[in-house]
Order: structure tokens, then C-alpha cells, then sequence
């Protein structure tokens, strides 16, 4: 067949299906450390509610297909209400006891909908609400030669593990700090990839996860986990101190913002005037 014909063959069957690029929020937890009267995920944040900074990230993502937010039943109002504007959004559903429960509970509703095997999953806090596009697109980047990867940035101190003596802890070792990193969110992985370690993992009643990647790495040694840069404001709300961290960044997103919308408005406007 010559190439030409080999063109129109292809015309003929139409462009490719996109590949889904799912992102799960997680946002089922309910720890009221910072307000005893509100979970973390629902309080403001440059007057805004810490999911939807979380969320809207992925909106904008012009990569991401699709948006699953997993939440605490007795917020689940409040947080569908907050995101009723989100075109991307697929699913609000109801979260399990912990975080790899609640991973898993979205993982089977993917897979009830019928989502490909091949497709990309990024896992990724609602508790980190300033995660940029340039971490998710490393994160959706990487899955192109690995199954599975996470956004960290390396640990500027050095880092201590611990060994419990029972009444007490002591240094038990010392690792290289060059080698160190600070896990964060997005963790991204092909969907058959994350569903078939969590399968396995359900077979061990020790088993709990803090990220996913623990999951990959214990039960599917095998599998690399690649790490792609993430951010230092891409930080996890937590402490008091945390939200005052964020308000500051916050702020300096609105002007980031005041200046994407310009440029926009200016690329409009030369389109505008080549168009006529």
C-alpha cells in the first residue's frame, strides 16, 4: 500500500480515541486539628475553599479529561455545591475509613465505568491546593515510559529514621541526602497498574498506605515508580502555621493570574486582527 493510500486509510478511520487522563481528588477526610467545626478541605484559603483551588487546577489542566472527587458523606453537599461548575467533573462519590480505602473506592467506580486500562490516573490530595501545571504535566508526561510516578522535591535537610527502643526513639541510620525526597501529590499511574496493586494489597490485613506509591513499591516490586519534580507551594495544608504559608501564596497567584488573563486577552486580540 503507498503512502498516500496508507493516508487515507487513516482518514477513513478517523482520529484516535484520546486516552483518559483522570484525575482523583481525595478529599474524605475529616481532621479537624486546624477547625474543630470544619474539615480541612472546606475551609477558605484566599476566599476560597481549599478543594476548589485543588479541583480547579485540574480543570484548567487542558490534559486532564476527567475529574473524580472522593468525599466525606457529611460534607458531601457542601463540596458538590462548591464544584456545580466544574465541566470536568464525572463523579462525587463517598470515601472509605482511611486514605487507601477511599483510593480504592474510586478505583472500583472508574472500573464499574468502564474506563480503559491504559488510562492515566493522577491520585492527588484536596488538601494540596496549590499544585501547578507544570507538575501535572510531568506527572501525565511520565506515564508515557513509566506505569507509575509521584511529584517530590528533594529534602533540603537531612533526614533521620528513627528505631523505637519502646520507651524511647534513637537514630537508626542516617541516609544520603542527595537521595532523600519529600513525597507530594500528584501520584500518577496506568490505571491497570494502581488497580492490580491494590488487588494484591487487599490480601494483606497489615497493610496501610499513607500514598500510593507504597502500594506500587510492596506489592508490585517489579514496577518502577519514577519521581518528577513537584513544587515547594505545593504544600499540604495541615497546621495552623500552614494556612498562613498559604494565604501568602495565594496572593501572589492572583497577580500570576491578573497577568495570564492580559496575555490572553492580548492573544485574542492579535487573532483577532490577523483574522480580518
Amino acid at each position: 500500500m503507498t503512502e498516500q493510500a496508507n493516508q487515507k486509510h487513516a482518514a477513513a478511520r478517523g482520529p484516535r480515541p484520546q486516552m483518559p487522563v483522570v484525575a482523583v481528588v481525595l478529599a474524605a477526610g475529616f481532621g479537624t486539628r486546624l477547625d474543630p467545626g470544619h474539615p480541612k478541605q472546606l475551609l477558605e484559603v484566599g476566599g476560597k475553599a481549599v478543594i476548589s483551588w485543588s479541583v480547579e487546577a485540574f480543570e484548567r489542566h487542558p490534559a486532564v479529561t476527567d475529574i473524580v472527587v472522593v468525599v466525606n458523606p457529611q460534607v458531601r453537599a457542601q463540596i458538590e455545591g462548591l464544584l456545580g461548575s466544574c465541566t470536568k467533573l464525572r463523579m462525587v462519590i463517598s470515601g472509605g475509613s482511611n486514605r487507601a480505602d477511599s483510593t480504592v473506592e474510586a478505583l472500583q467506580a472508574l472500573a464499574s465505568a468502564g474506563i480503559p486500562e491504559e488510562a492515566k490516573i493522577l491520585i492527588h490530595d484536596a488538601v494540596r491546593p496549590f499544585v501547578n501545571a507544570r507538575t501535572i504535566d510531568a506527572c501525565i508526561e511520565a506515564l508515557d515510559e513509566f506505569n507509575a510516578a509521584t511529584a517530590a522535591v528533594k529534602s533540603t535537610d537531612t533526614v533521620l529514621l528513627g528505631r523505637d527502643l519502646g520507651e524511647g526513639t534513637v537514630v537508626g541510620s542516617v541516609p544520603d541526602r542527595g537521595r532523600t525526597f519529600r513525597a507530594q501529590t500528584p501520584q500518577a499511574f496506568r490505571f491497570h497498574t494502581i488497580r492490580s496493586a491494590y488487588d494484591r494489597a487487599a490480601h494483606d490485613p497489615d497493610f496501610q498506605a499513607t500514598d500510593d506509591t507504597r502500594a506500587v513499591l510492596e506489592f508490585m516490586p517489579d514496577e518502577m515508580v519514577t519521581i518528577v519534580a513537584g513544587d515547594e507551594t505545593n504544600i499540604k495544608i495541615t497546621r495552623p502555621e500552614d494556612l498562613l504559608y498559604a494565604e501568602r501564596i495565594a496572593a501572589s497567584l492572583d497577580g500570576e493570574d491578573v497577568k495570564r488573563q492580559a496575555m490572553e486577552e492580548m492573544h485574542q486580540m492579535l487573532a483577532s486582527a490577523l483574522g480580518q
